[in-house]
């Protein structure tokens, strides 16, 4: 179907589900997540079996920083703010709004990557808590750099759906596209607080 054909001044109520295609892309998205949560479930339950096996190594609560991940978990949740604003200006069909208020979901995004990384450099430089140093550093890594890895990629997605519609305003072949993205950001913050919690909080407390 060709998008001039979709394009319209005033798009109904709800455009990212106004179409067969759209209610398509909603559905599967719901399948896709359900395989991720398994898959972050698995990671989570693997990180709690290993938590304590840290070979006479480094512990969590000798080199977890509350106050960085206190900052990072605000920089996330704020960008899961950002991004319902986003999507209630779609709904509204104010394109300009809606791209301002994802690039500033973006760049909380960068913000947040950017401090896991610096987290990651810290721990490795200052305490040789490698991936490899023990069974409870390769938990930690893989479950907190496979995140990382969710919020890299949900950043490359909304960047490319902005740079590709910049031009084309909002219609309702791409409405499903933002809006699916935006859930799929909505469930990476979600994973973060389970993460903040299971990891970090349990993990200084020991």
């Amino acid at each position: 179907m060709a998008e001039d054909v979709l394009k319209s001044g005033d798009l109904p109520e709800n455009p990212e589900r106004a179409t067969l295609e759209g209610r398509n892309k909603f559905m599967g998205f719901w399948f896709f997540l359900g395989g991720e949560t398994v898959l972050f479930a698995s990671l989570f339950g693997t990180y709690l079996a290993l938590r304590n096996s840290n070979a006479g190594g480094a512990t969590g609560s000798e080199i977890f920083g509350l106050e960085l991940v206190f900052i990072m978990t605000m920089l996330l949740l704020t960008s899961s703010l950002t991004s319902v604003y986003a999507m209630y200006h779609m709904k509204n069909n104010d394109f300009k709004k809606m791209q301002l208020w994802l690039g500033i979901t973006v760049l909380l995004g960068l913000g947040f990557l950017g401090m896991e990384i610096y987290e990651f450099v810290h721990y490795v430089h200052d305490y040789e808590f490698g991936y490899t140093t023990s069974a409870f550093s390769s938990a930690f890594y893989t479950l907190v750099g496979f995140h990382g890895g969710h919020v890299a990629f949900g950043l490359l997605w909304i960047v490319a759906l902005m740079i590709r519609n910049a031009k084309r305003g909002l219609n309702l072949y791409n409405a499903p596209k933002f809006y699916i993205a935006s859930l799929y950001w909505h469930f990476i913050d979600v994973v973060w607080v389970f993460i903040f919690t299971v990891v970090y909080l349990m993990g200084k407390v020991g």
